[in-house]
């Protein structure tokens, strides 16, 4: 049975195994593919496995062996699913792998905004220090965060390991989410319209998935409620935020700075104006690739590839 990996160099830059994968069939892997070369390079397989790399249903139509796309990864809207259903082919995604690594990112880029310390160090080390007439200095304000309140948007996995820090550190937690599940039993804890999230909290961290209601939910008017003091953060998913609109709160002190990992394009064109926003940290979609993150998606992937040839598919989409 042939097996190939079309994108795997993100998931597996080397210092991981495709070894558990081999056991199941003969393996191509591929560390990049274009969409254009998408369909050569699957051609003949059984099993496809993507991250990024598109199927759409042309091409899916055009590969008649093809009976399982494993997607490295939680999101899947690079696969026509309702082209791939209706030939047949099943698909699955890994929905839990990053959870902890994406929460401890939130605040990777919450307290840098918070104490800027990578720019403090360069500082000590540029002999800033040395030279100074004080025996403690700082280059910008610094921001306590307990006893502030943390909105957060979207309150599933993530959202909740998201919260569970948040209120570890002292904070409040209001949430918003379209199910209302069992809520935490943090002191102070409360669901919140969208609208009241906004205005009262002090961070906002975006976790919703990306659909059409959500899609520009970060906007000129919905920033025009948050605190002049507060900060926006997003792991989530890029187009959450409309970035120009961002870019003009930031540039114009509406909002004292964001932390960003996602964009609305990626990687982004060298105009976006979040790349030149006042107080805006921006990351390469990184928060998910800890070595402990990928190496659980591995594990999973194999998990998925196991249970379909065992006629048992899990973590199907539809």
């Amino acid at each position: 049975m042939k097996i190939v990996v079309l994108d795997g160099y993100c998931v597996n830059p080397g210092d991981l195994s495709w070894d558990a994968l081999r056991a199941f069939g003969d393996v191509e892997v591929f560390d990049r593919t274009a969409d254009s070369d998408a369909e050569a390079r699957a051609r003949g397989a059984a099993i496809v496995l993507t991250n990024k790399t598109a199927l759409p249903g042309d091409v899916l139509e055009r590969l008649p062996e093809l009976r399982y796309i494993g997607v490295l990864a939680t999101g899947y809207n690079v696969i026509d699913v309702a082209a791939a259903n209706r030939l047949g082919i099943t698909v699955t995604n890994v929905p839990t792998y990053g959870t902890a690594s994406v929460a401890q990112f939130v605040f990777a880029l919450l307290l840098e905004l918070c104490h800027r310390v990578g720019m403090h160090s360069d500082a000590v080390r540029a002999g800033e220090w040395s030279k100074s007439p004080d025996w403690s200095f700082w280059k910008s304000p610094l921001v306590e965060l307990a006893g502030k309140t943390m909105g957060i948007v979207g309150f599933g996995r993530i959202g909740r390991a998201t919260g569970r820090i948040a209120d570890a550190m002292g904070m409040q937690v209001i949430a918003n989410d379209t199910y209302l599940g069992q809520p935490p039993a943090w002191d102070g804890f409360r669901w919140a319209s969208v609208e009241e999230l906004l205005r009262e909290s002090d961070v906002v961290s975006l976790h919703s998935p990306l659909f059409p209601d959500t899609d520009g939910m970060i906007n000129a008017r919905t920033l025009s409620w948050m605190k002049p003091d507060a900060f926006l953060i997003n792991t989530s998913r890029g187009p959450l935020v409309v970035d120009q609109d961002l870019a003009d709160a930031l540039n114009a002190g509406r909002l004292a700075g964001a932390g960003l990992d996602v964009l609305s394009v990626e990687p982004p064109i060298d105009t976006n104006p979040l790349l030149s926003a006042r107080n805006c940290l921006v990351t390469p979609h990184m928060a998910w690739a800890t070595h402990e993150a990928r190496s659980r998606l591995m594990d999973l992937v194999v998990h998925n590839v196991s249970a379909f040839l065992s006629g048992r598919p899990e973590n199907v989409i539809k």
